[in-house]
């Protein structure tokens, strides 16, 4: 735990400051008022997020300094793009915004080296299609990305490919109170749908044995194929939770069908 008591780009970090939920609200309302000091305490109240962010990538022989720099840069950019009428937490959206950033330095120093101009249409084809997500809420086709940009269709796919890199299903994204949320519970499963289950006598009866809670999360991330996002949106409660939920419901009905089977 020393990176928390030493110095870094100049910052003493056994000095950061620990905002409260109440401070943190407050300042940024501040912020979408337009109060540039407001900002630049809240970033300074959110530092600690990046160090535990940048303590993941210790195994990439990289200067702490310069991944704390970019890790800061993703902080800025969760907090100028950060929406808090969608309901959700902040660091549970900088969170991602913080590690997309690093992995993008990452990418561009890596020993492989990626020609400039894929770069150049990579990340071209990254904002346009944020920002044709953010116009029409829906996701973009390649072919849409491409004319948006005036480039070949096979030349974003190839560019994407190129600064691509392997990510596990099971790298943590957020955690909080324990409960640790991975890449895997942030994608849809539109292949897991109802048919799946209803397959199984047994199984229907283990869901039958769940809280009308539980029930309702199970059915909306297996049967409907939403994210854990998605469903903390709908039943209105943390994703945090969500997670709890559907790991002590999948439990019990794991514990159900094996005594069933014997």
């Amino acid at each position: 735990m020393s990176l928390y008591k030493v110095e870094i780009c100049g910052v003493n970090t056994a000095k950061l400051p620990l905002l409260k939920n109440k401070e943190k609200d407050e300042l940024f309302q501040k912020i979408l008022d337009g109060d540039t000091q407001a900002r630049e305490e809240y970033i300074k109240g959110n530092l600690r997020l990046v160090l535990s962010i940048i303590q993941r990538f210790s195994g990439n022989n990289e200067n702490v300094d310069d991944l704390f720099q970019i890790g800061c840069i993703g902080l800025m950019k969760a907090i100028d793009n950060f929406d808090i009428t969608q309901g959700v937490k902040f660091s549970t959206y900088a969170v991602p915004m913080i590690i997309g950033e690093i992995r993008r330095y990452l990418r561009d120093n890596n020993s492989i080296r990626v020609s400039r101009s894929l770069r150049d249409i990579a990340y071209k084809a990254i904002y346009a299609k944020e920002a044709m997500m953010k116009q029409s809420d829906k996701e973009p086709t390649v072919q849409e990305v491409a004319d948006k940009i005036g480039v070949k269709c096979e030349d974003v796919v190839f560019a994407m490919d190129a600064v691509q890199s392997p990510v596990s299903l099971y790298e943590p994204v957020y955690s909080e109170a324990g409960d640790t949320l991975y890449i895997m519970d942030q994608i849809s499963d539109k292949k897991n749908k109802e048919e799946r289950w209803v397959e199984e006598i047994s199984v229907k009866e283990a869901l039958k044995k769940l809280s009308d809670r539980e029930y309702h999360i199970v059915k909306l991330r297996f049967f409907e194929g939403k994210t854990q996002m998605e469903v903390a949106k709908e039943v209105n409660i943390s994703q945090a939770q969500v997670s709890r939920l559907e790991k002590n419901a999948l439990k019990s009905m794991k514990k159900y069908l094996a005594t069933d089977e014997k």
